[in-house]
């Protein structure tokens, strides 16, 4: 009976011994030998994401469901048998964010906050963009991450989405260059990113339930055209689709927009995957191509699997999506056994970020070269609340968890200014009694929702004269943020509120009587109307939300340490009655809270899904976005598209615009520093169609260049290809891109009103650059 037994056991562990070795291991057997080898359980695991522990039905959070590294957004599922490992994926767009602190380790985890996506389009320069993504992903690697949730290149199609500061520009061409340039920096360290929020997420006014309505020549010139331009020039290694509706169909359940226009046109070969609980049917999802659900919602297992067995989605399909999958699993630094050390070069990151946010803020005004300030400038009054807590980011999934943000009064005094003490003290007895009185949150999911901001203190509370007699000028802040799932209004964050224009005026007042000048700081999200305020200070400084070393920064520039060369990446109207999606757009003064916490849990805001601009959004404007419109229809601008002063004056040469036998354009200008201080200027190309088989913009930007920091008297000639292609509109009705016959205007401008152009007429021949499948039509109803 012993020797039967042992006999037994040995044929049970040799059947084991046989089975186990002859599983397929990722990486070593064939792709597809991996995937035959898998159950239809393990490729649903694969296809879900997550790690399976976190049930839940709501429509849309931000992520924390990582193991691996805690704080992390969310893991993708392994298969230990195989050779699969499990890896991690984190937010997110202004630096990595995880928990900054671990149980059972006294150990940091905090990663650098560097300056928002719409600073480093305000540089305008892809070199810089590129060093910051570089440091970036190096701290992904580092911290044991293999997926930057980021970046996001959505187009600010109006000044009140509460994420404009996560997405780069107005323009399709200056957002499409400049998030390249950071996903090859991300990627340049062999860890990847997740190209977002695909496609047409515009709005965050229950951005989970809203059906964009528009025509394919709005989405493919102006939505999908900084998409287009990452998938050639950068290759991601994800795309994550958006939570909206595209004319009456879920984005991640379209397949003309991810696997006809993703994939065949564009050549997209990465994986894709969902934002945290996007979409309504998993089956769906599959079948466009959208090949893993994150972060797995409790029904998306069960609908998946009663689907291919029932053949409503076939074995094909869920296999097509599993090697998307596992192609992207190889490349991981996870895959490749890289073992993370937790130890980033912090400091080193923090001097990448100083000098990239420095670069990206822009000089609006400068009254008699108030700026920079002379030696003589030692006391400084400094006034408003951000000035002693300065905005580093916004908030929501694009946050960052950092040691630390430079305040402006520490920046201040970093440079070696002395700031007023008692104007100090009273702002820093102020701040904590007012926040006390802000309102209360009454769910818990509120935490998700920028939070309130106090309002400015009296400057009553203040002793103005003894402000005025003891120091050499005056400094205000104005802050504003803003984030997810909230968009702004036009009351308090577009508009300033009474007590933030009573404080510049009260102050300019004051110390303008005196011949003391005052500098406004904009500690800002996003465009604000300056039209009603920007007459009372000497000097306004755009700071933006610039990172952890954002008080250092603006300090450099006052000083002039640095001189400003960021330039608008969008246009600042005088009035919102101006912004041409005004009347297809959210009013946020009527959203309630209640409502957006709704929106957590799939209700939605408009419950009958007939609420206009919340349920559906119609694209009127067409493509006629930002600069492209008020350039077009002649309406005055605070400050236009690529508009921002220097210290120092830039003279152009004459323009050499030739083109060659296939009808590409190439643009050279000689600038030279014709000031006394060194800096760098931006070169703009805007080009006028004909416009005669369409209608069109009187100009769009077509290409553009920075130069390097040239030193007074110096010059340097930049070079700037215009391919024939990008000359190209769509037509809707033969579904092609093509170029009209006719005279074309080549315009060197100083930003998109400069009303006297270097301009170069160039005759180009009619041509199809591109003929595609109709995509992205109208529903019919």
């Amino acid at each position: 009976m012993i020797k039967q037994l042992l006999v037994s056991s040995c044929v049970l562990f040799s059947a084991t011994f046989v089975v186990q070795a002859q599983n397929p291991k990722l990486g070593v057997s064939p792709i597809q030998d991996v995937i035959n080898a898998m159950t239809l359980d393990e490729k649903i695991q694969l296809v879900v994401g997550s790690t399976g522990k976190y049930e839940s039905q709501m429509e849309a959070t931000i992520g924390n469901q990582g193991q691996l590294v805690q704080g992390a957004a969310g893991q993708v599922n392994g298969i230990e048998r195989l050779g699969i490992p499990a890896t991690v994926v984190a937010d997110g767009p202004a630096g990595l964010r995880i928990d900054p602190k671990r149980k059972n380790t006294d150990k940091t985890f905090y990663c650098t906050h560097f300056p928002v996506a719409t600073v480093m389009s305000s540089t305008w320069n892809k070199d810089l963009v590129y060093s910051v993504g570089t440091s970036m992903g190096d701290e992904v690697k580092h911290y044991g991450v293999d997926v930057l949730l980021a970046p996001a290149t959505n187009i600010m199609r109006n000044p009140l989405c509460g994420r404009n500061f996560e997405y780069y520009s107005e323009d399709p061409l200056l957002a499409g260059t400049i998030c390249a340039a950071m996903v090859n920096g991300i990627e340049s360290n062999d860890v990847g990113t997740s190209l977002k929020h695909f496609a047409l997420n515009n709005q965050e006014t229950n951005r989970t339930r809203n059906n964009v309505i528009g025509n394919p020549r709005t989405f493919r010139e102006i939505y999908l055209k900084p998409f287009e331009i990452v998938i050639k020039e950068a290759q991601p290694w994800t795309v994550m689709t958006s939570y909206n509706l595209i004319n009456g169909t879920m984005s991640s359940e379209r397949c003309d927009l991810i696997t006809e226009i993703l994939r065949h046109e564009w050549g997209f070969k990465g994986m894709v995957m969902t934002d945290w609980f996007g979409g309504l049917s998993a089956a769906a999802q599959m079948e466009a191509g959208n090949d893993l659900l994150m972060p797995r919602k409790a029904d998306q297992v069960k609908e998946i699997r009663k689907a291919v067995l029932n053949g409503r989605l076939s074995m094909e399909i869920l296999d097509r999506n599993v090697r998307h999958i596992l192609e992207y699993i190889m490349q991981t630094p996870r895959f490749k056994q890289y073992v993370a050390d937790n130890n980033p070069d912090l400091k080193g990151h923090a001097l990448v970020a100083r000098n990239a946010a420095t670069e990206g803020m822009v000089l609006l005004k400068n009254n008699k070269n108030v700026l920079p300030l002379v030696q003589k400038i030692k006391n400084i009054a400094l006034f408003g609340n951000t000035s002693y807590d300065f905005i580093a980011g916004g908030t929501g999934s694009g946050n960052v968890n950092h040691a630390y943000v430079v305040s402006l009064l520490d920046g201040l005094k970093n440079a070696g200014y002395q700031v007023d003490g008692d104007i100090q003290k009273s702002y820093i007895e102020y701040a904590p009694k007012a926040k006390a009185n802000l309102p209360k949150p009454k769910n818990p999911l509120e935490a998700f929702l920028p939070g309130h901001f106090i309002p400015e203190m009296s400057l009553a509370e203040l002793n103005m004269s003894a402000a005025v007699k003891n120091n050499d000028m005056a400094i205000i802040t104005i802050g504003k943020s803003s984030g997810e799932f909230l968009d702004r209004k036009i009351s308090d964050s577009f508009n300033l509120t009474k007590e933030e224009k009573d404080m510049i005026s009260g102050v300019c007042n004051a110390f303008h009587k005196a011949g003391k000048k005052v500098v406004v700081i904009l500690n800002v999200c996003g465009v604000i109307e300056t039209k009603s305020w920007i007459g009372g200070p000497d000097a306004v400084l755009l700071s933006w939300l610039p990172g952890q070393e954002g008080g250092n920064c603006v300090a450099d520039i006052l000083a002039g340490k640095e001189n400003p060369s960021g330039r608008l990446p969008m246009t600042w109207p005088v009035s919102y009655n101006d912004v041409p999606s005004k009347a297809d757009f959210p009013n946020p003064e009527t959203v309630k809270v209640d409502d957006v916490l709704g929106m957590f849990m799939g209700k939605g805001i408009g419950s009958k899904g007939d609420v206009k601009n919340v349920d559906y959004t119609e694209y009127n404007d067409g493509v006629y976005v930002g600069y492209r419109y008020y350039q077009t229809k002649k309406v005055p601008v605070s400050f236009p598209f690529g508009y921002g002063m220097s210290y120092t004056i830039f003279k152009y040469g004459k323009p050499v615009v030739t083109k060659d036998a296939q009808g590409n354009i190439k643009v050279l200008v000689t600038v030279k520093n014709a000031g006394k201080v060194a800096g760098k200027e931006v070169v703009q190309v805007y080009v006028a169609a004909p416009g005669k088989d369409m209608d069109k913009p009187t100009r769009e930007l077509r290409g553009f260049a920075k130069t390097k920091k040239l030193q007074p008297g110096e010059s340097e000639t930049v070079t700037i290809d215009i391919p024939y292609k990008n000359l190209a509109s769509f037509n809707e009705v033969d579904s092609q891109w093509q170029v009209e016959a006719g005279d074309y205007k080549v315009m060197v401008a100083k930003n998109a009103a400069d009303l006297k152009p270097l301009t170069t007429v160039i005759t180009e021949e009619a041509g199809v650059t591109e003929k595609v499948r109709p995509c992205l039509l109208k529903e019919v109803k």
